[in-house]
């Protein structure tokens, strides 16, 4: 995948796992948070393929 699409997925996830962090429910809290870091490995992977031009 591209560069912009791992960086919105990553976008995606963190925006999506930090509202769960929000929620009331302990298990859904703990879902947030790997979604979140799932999410910023993402960005990670998108900032490594726009410097390497898209080769891994």
């Amino acid at each position: 995948m591209g560069e912009l699409t791992e960086k919105a997925k990553g976008m995606t996830n963190e925006a999506v796992g930090e509202a769960k962090q929000h929620s009331g429910d302990a298990e859904t809290r703990a879902k947030g948070r790997a979604q979140e870091r799932k999410g910023e490995a993402q960005n990670v992977k998108g900032e490594v393929e726009g410097a390497t031009g898209d080769k891994i």
